[in-house]
């Protein structure tokens, strides 16, 4: 009994202490990336623990869209004139992993992330005032970012984009990543209730409404599935590096590009992320066999 008496205890206690938990500020000089957490009572950022050993050099059939926001997110640190930006597509063709491209290319010449939720977004004007006095300059990652129709939360997006809280904030900007080219869904009915005027097509207010939102990113950055070729070409460049850290002799053959083709008609998307499982699978599988070979041969 004493023993179920102490289980609840702790956990009440447990309960108690993340109720009232206090956020210590983060160190920014140290942390280059962060995870804004809104708790009932404090809220504040956390350092992010997570892998950050993606380069731009890792990101291959995304040139276009790698020229666009490597020179915005250059004009953002140098104080000239700079977008928010929208990044849109495809699931796992390198949206959020170009972002912490640039935080790698660019975090000694003072550049920090911030990744926001969208549960969170509400607290956008403190999120701001919070970071507006400090020595660095912000990208505000909200990954991942739709909204359902019911949900009034993007008006919070909305008035931070358009409204007076980014102007103030000049060492700030929003990149967001969406598999929704405007967020919000779209559906038959919106379109239905377009009308014409004078010869000329008005859409629908609905319409309206949703396309205002993503119209507040000053960049808009199309991704695509990839070709079979282009699939190929990220498999290659991953075995290569893998096999090259983890010491593992192969060489890519036909035989590696058929399992590789296997892997993705699985998964449904060719994709640098199914591109990257792929080879850590395959470069990892082999440096294992090798392993249990060699352990077999000196027994």
């Amino acid at each position: 009994m004493s023993e179920k008496r102490e289980s609840l205890t702790n956990q009440v206690i447990s309960k108690l202490l993340a109720i009232l938990r206090v956020y210590e500020p983060i160190d920014w000089s140290k942390a280059t990336a962060g995870v804004w957490e809104e708790g009932r009572w404090h809220s504040g950022c956390v350092p992010y623990i997570g892998e950050q050993g993606v380069n731009l050099e890792d990101l291959l059939n995304i040139d276009h869209q790698k020229e666009i926001l490597l020179t915005n997110t250059e004009q953002f640190l140098a104080d000239l004139p700079s977008n928010n930006a929208l990044l849109w597509g495809a699931r796992g063709t390198g949206k959020s992993s170009l972002i912490h491209a640039l935080l790698n290319r660019f975090h000694t010449d003072g550049l920090r992330v911030l990744q926001v939720s969208k549960d969170d977004l509400s607290a956008l004007p403190r999120i701001m005032a919070s970071l507006n006095t400090m020595p660095y300059k912000f990208v505000l990652l909200c990954d991942d970012l739709s909204f359902e129709a019911s949900d009034p939360s993007y008006k919070a997006v909305k008035s931070a984009l358009d409204g007076s809280i980014v102007k103030s904030s000049e060492n700030v900007l929003i990149y967001a990543t969406s598999n929704r080219r405007h967020l919000l869904p779209e559906e038959m009915s919106d379109n239905q209730q377009a009308r014409m005027v004078s010869g000329q097509l008005h859409e629908s207010d609905a319409v309206e409404e949703k396309i205002s939102l993503s119209d507040r990113f000053g960049l808009w950055l199309s991704f695509y599935p990839f070709r079979q070729d282009d699939y190929l070409k990220v498999v290659h460049h991953w075995i290569n590096k893998l096999a090259i850290r983890h010491q593992v002799e192969l060489v890519v053959d036909p035989d590696i590009d058929k399992q590789a083709v296997r892997w993705a008609l699985a998964r449904g998307v060719r994709s640098g992320r199914t591109a990257h499982h792929f080879a850590s699978h395959f470069v990892g599988k082999t440096k294992l066999d090798a392993l249990k070979s060699d352990s077999n041969s000196e027994g």
